[in-house]
C-alpha cells in the first residue's frame, strides 16, 4: 500500500515537471531571441517605420494555415532571424481573415499563405514571397527587400 502512495507520488511529480518543462519551452523561444511582432495597425507600423527608418515586415496568415504555423515555431523563433529582422523591420503578425487583414489582402492581393511582405515606409512592396522556407532563406528575402530601401 505505501510503496502504491510512493509510486503514485512520484508518477505526479514526474508530470507536473514535464508539464512545466513543455510549457516553458512552448513560450520562451520567440519572446528572447525570435521576431519580435508589434501589436499596431497598419497606419501605426507606417509612421513608425518612417520614424525609424525601417522598413515594414507582415506576416499575412491563417489560424488554420499549417505552413504558416511552422514558420512560427520554426523559423520566427530562430536567434539568427529575430537579430535580422528586428534591426531592420518593424514586423506584424496580421491575420488576413480578421481586423486589417482581408484589406491588406486585396491590397497586396495575398492569394496563399504564408505571404511575407515587405514594405517600404510609405506601403508599398519592396518585396514580396510565400511559402515555407529555411531560416538561411527567410534571412536572405529580408535582405533582398532591405537592398532595396
Amino acid at each position: 500500500m505505501k510503496t502504491n502512495r510512493i509510486l503514485t507520488s512520484v508518477v505526479i511529480l514526474a508530470l507536473a515537471a514535464t508539464t512545466f518543462v513543455t510549457l516553458k519551452s512552448d513560450t520562451t523561444p520567440g519572446e528572447d531571441t525570435g521576431i519580435a511582432f508589434k501589436t499596431l495597425s497598419f497606419d501605426e507600423a507606417k509612421a513608425l517605420a518612417k520614424e525609424e527608418n525601417k522598413l515594414i515586415f507582415i506576416d499575412a496568415y491563417t489560424t488554420w494555415c499549417g505552413p504558416c504555423k511552422y514558420m512560427a515555431k520554426n523559423v520566427f523563433t530562430q536567434k539568427a532571424v529575430g537579430d535580422y529582422y528586428n534591426e531592420h523591420f518593424i514586423n506584424l503578425k496580421v491575420d488576413m481573415e480578421k481586423g486589417e487583414g482581408p484589406i491588406l489582402a486585396r491590397k497586396y492581393a495575398v492569394r496563399g499563405y504564408p505571404t511575407f511582405l515587405f514594405l517600404k515606409p510609405d506601403g508599398t512592396i519592396a518585396k514580396k514571397t510565400m511559402g515555407v522556407t529555411s531560416p538561411d532563406n527567410f534571412i536572405g528575402w529580408a535582405k533582398a527587400a532591405v537592398d532595396k530601401k
